[in-house]
């Protein structure tokens, strides 16, 4: 009794404005009390016109719409004499300002634009509720980043003028460490084995100043899904996660996670069938499918098999062909029966191949590139090897593919190229340092697309302790319409080893020029040709190596060769500077031939490698064999065509520049050698703190290497190995090499060096 009391006191109190006064009809409605708000936007909500009779339940309406409106405070209805309706309003305050602090998680720009969104902002009408609502949207999302002892606090201070200033004060305090986590349920594997796939770890006390073992729900959200596909790829098609329990410490500093599964049991592979339009030869599908009767069923492998098979039918022109693969479960014999539905829909084909964003560059440069023609049916392998063609001109800094639907016609699309030209000429100098090189001072006018066409065009210059090049170069990559390229070079060269640390001293000038011409054999292979001529000039001194002078006796001091350049090479790279992955093989072979001062030979093998692992990390291998050697009236490879090892740029990296192999028996010095067994193993990701840099790569590396005389045997004993980390920049002033490294294998003689770099080198 007591209850329904109170209930009807409130009411009562509630809606003094609809009860107080009879029925009447307005006459004029009077608003009073407005300061910002326009009368217009009132009477453009308010439900009542002049003419209408009042009534309570009239009048209970309008108070209702303009409350809704969320403009007022207060509103109040009263009767003046000959009919008029006052209508007395008070304003809600307008937010002045608004003053976020302590927010280091979540920048200030999101944050705005996050309150913008649900109107809590500058000059937005102020609404205590809406402010409560930003509060626990606040904690919410920092709940969300295991946040839980954040606090958010809120002063509300007026202004003149009817407004407000708002300052949140935020403590976002520390992330929860995990912990514990607990898998319930789980017999087919442990815990141990379960949870060495997770992201989220279990806090341990050398964990302080790492974000390993912090709560994060969505990291464990991913983590849950990593379970769940886990069990799926190994043949446990009905596991499911049935609760997941998050309990919080009562100083809100550690999380323990419970996690409630339910395994079921292995299911093996009983059969498996195709369906539907096959349209590619049935067996020829079914080698794309990667599980056989009698494996253990795997969710990965089923979609990873559906993919290849819609990638092959969309070599065919089905570019919009649906493969659906539809289990059957046999719970008695815990097997699956595979059927993979083939909908391959109809063929489509290419009206138009069409180019966009190439301001500079001619439609014919991009149109030669292109393996997907006008009037054939749609391939996405022919799209996506336009495309890693495209990038590979080195013309362009990014390359889309759009395939746009033919209105009117579901069997024809467009393909639309957009590309993003970058700087193809440019006209520098530069100024570097490189430890085994000492300063390097360069400068260059390069085109590598001349006036639009393709065509490079190289004028260098670069002056270094070492070496001293002068030379020009002119290339057409499509010398020919098949694809053939005709370059042209001319040079000098002056060489003084003496500037080497620990190589033997001698010094050369070489003048030449030459002529080469590339073939391409199919869409991957090319081979090389070319002829040049070398003059060279020989200069010894007191230092130099006996071996030097016994050659120069026996030779003289200036020699005329012609030399014929042959190669072969296989390359599948999806990219030159950063490849992610592919193979590059390459074969050279220069003669000096038979006519000139000299006759010898250098052979060279060169195997890249790879392999993209997981998002952001590669795997390359490289491996290198060089040999060389004189025939006819030279004996042995020329020392000054000698290899080397050893530094950042000859291969096995933490021992000096050029130090490795044969040593000079007086001074120690180095001689190099005419054969060259070098090898890497690395695994490239780029800066963490910039996963999207496409000029800065950094990697692990494992180095082994030497060089060889001929007369010396040839062993794997005498390898010398290294480990560490590296980075490479490709700055605007050329490419940045930096290594810290260890040797694995070394002897006494050799010279270690850890850190090492060379800046402003070429790449």
């Amino acid at each position: 009794m007591k209850t329904r009391t109170w209930c009807l006191l409130i009411l009562l109190a509630w809606l003094p404005a609809a009860w107080a006064f009879a029925p009447f009809e307005i006459k004029q409605i009077r608003l009073q009390g407005l300061e910002r708000i326009a009368e217009s936007t009132v009477f453009n909500y308010l439900p009542l016109k002049e003419g209408d009779t009042l009534t309570p339940q009239r009048a209970a309406a309008a108070i209702r719409a303009l409350f809704k409106t969320g403009f007022f405070n207060d509103i109040k209805l009263e009767r003046e004499d000959d009919g008029v309706l006052l209508i007395v309003l008070s304003e809600r305050p307008s937010i002045a300002k608004i003053d976020i602090e302590g927010n280091e998680e979540i920048p200030s720009e999101e944050l705005d634009a996050a309150l913008k969104k649900i109107g809590f902002a500058e000059g937005r009408v102020f609404n205590r509720s809406l402010l409560e609502r930003v509060k626990l949207e606040l904690e919410r999302q920092y709940f969300a980043q295991g946040k839980y002892g954040v606090e958010i606090t809120s002063k509300v201070e007026p202004r003149p003028r009817n407004r407000v200033a708002i300052d949140i004060d935020i403590v976002e305090g520390d992330v929860a460490r995990i912990r514990s986590i607990n898998i319930v349920g789980n017999q087919a594997f442990d815990d141990a084995t379960l949870l060495a796939e997770f992201q989220s770890e279990t806090f341990e006390q050398w964990d302080t100043f790492t974000s390993n073992s912090q709560y994060s729900k969505p990291k464990l959200a991913a983590d849950l899904e990593t379970l769940r596909s886990y069990y799926m790829n190994r043949g446990y098609i009905n596991f499911s996660i049935d609760s997941t329990q998050v309990t919080i410490s009562p100083d809100k500093r550690e999380v323990f996670v419970t996690i409630n599964v339910s395994e079921g049991s292995e299911h093996r592979v009983d059969k498996i069938a195709l369906s539907g339009n096959l349209v590619v030869d049935e067996a020829e599908l079914r080698e794309l499918i990667d599980l056989h009767p009698g494996d253990v069923f795997s969710r990965q492998k089923v979609t990873e098999s559906s993919t290849r098979i819609s990638e092959r039918l969309g070599e065919e022109g089905y570019a919009f062909a649906n493969v659906n693969p539809i289990p059957e479960i046999d719970e008695e014999h815990k097997t699956v029966s595979l059927t993979f539905f083939v909908d391959p829909g109809k063929r489509v084909y290419v009206r138009r191949v069409q180019f966009v964003g190439n301001i500079k560059t001619h439609d014919n440069v991009l149109r030669r590139e292109m393996r997907q023609l006008e009037g054939g049916w749609i391939s996405t392998s022919k799209l996506n090897r336009s495309k890693v063609r495209l990038q590979r001109t080195g013309y362009f800094d990014e390359v889309n593919i759009e395939t746009p639907s033919v209105p009117g016609r579901p069997d024809l699309v467009d393909v639309v190229f957009s590309v993003t030209e970058r700087s193809s000429g440019s006209i520098s100098a530069s100024l570097g340092y490189g430890q085994g090189s000492g300063m390097i001072v360069a400068a260059s006018i390069n085109q590598s697309n001349f006036l639009g066409t393709g065509n490079k065009v190289s004028a260098e210059v670069n002056n270094s302790q070492f070496n001293r090049i002068y030379s020009f170069s002119l290339t057409d990559p499509y010398y020919t319409i098949d694809g053939i390229s005709r370059g042209f070079r001319v040079y000098l060269r002056e060489t003084n080893a003496s500037a080497i640390t620990s190589v033997a001293a001698y010094s050369t000038d070489v003048y030449g020029a030459s002529v080469n011409l590339g073939i391409p054999l199919s869409e991957y292979r090319t081979a090389r040709l070319g002829l040049g001529y070398d003059n060279t000039y020989l200069r010894l001194s007191s230092r130099s190596p006996q071996t030097y002078k016994d050659f120069a006796d026996a030779n003289g001091y200036r020699y005329g060769t012609y030399t014929i350049t042959a190669g072969w090479s296989y390359d599948s790279r999806d990219n030159i500077v950063f490849p992610e992955s592919g193979i590059y093989t390459s074969i050279n072979a220069d003669i000096a031939l038979p006519g000139g001062d000299l006759t010898y030979y250098k052979a060279s093998l060169r195997q890249r490698v790879y392999l993209p692992l997981i998002k952001h990390l590669v795997a390359f291998g490289e491996l290198f064999y060089g040999h060389g050697d004189g025939y006819g009236d030279t004996r042995g490879l020329p020392f000054y065509q000698n290899y080397f090892a050893g530094g950042v740029l000859q291969n096995v990296r933490g021992f000096r520049d050029y130090s490795l192999g044969p040593r000079d028996p007086v001074t120690g010095n180095r001689l190099g050698g005419a054969r060259k067994l070098t090898g890497s193993a690395e695994l490239v990701f780029p800066p963490p703190m910039a996963l999207d840099s496409k000029s800065v790569r950094m990697s692990a590396f494992v180095d082994a290497g030497n060089v060889f005389g001929n007369d010396q045997p040839f062993k794997l004993g005498q390898l010398r190995a290294s480990y560490g980390v590296s980075l490479i920049w490709i700055s605007p002033v050329g490419a940045l090499r930096f290594s810290w490294a260890l040797p694995l294998r070394s002897q006494p003689e050799d010279i270690t060096q850890r850190f090492q770099f060379s800046i402003g080198t070429p790449f």
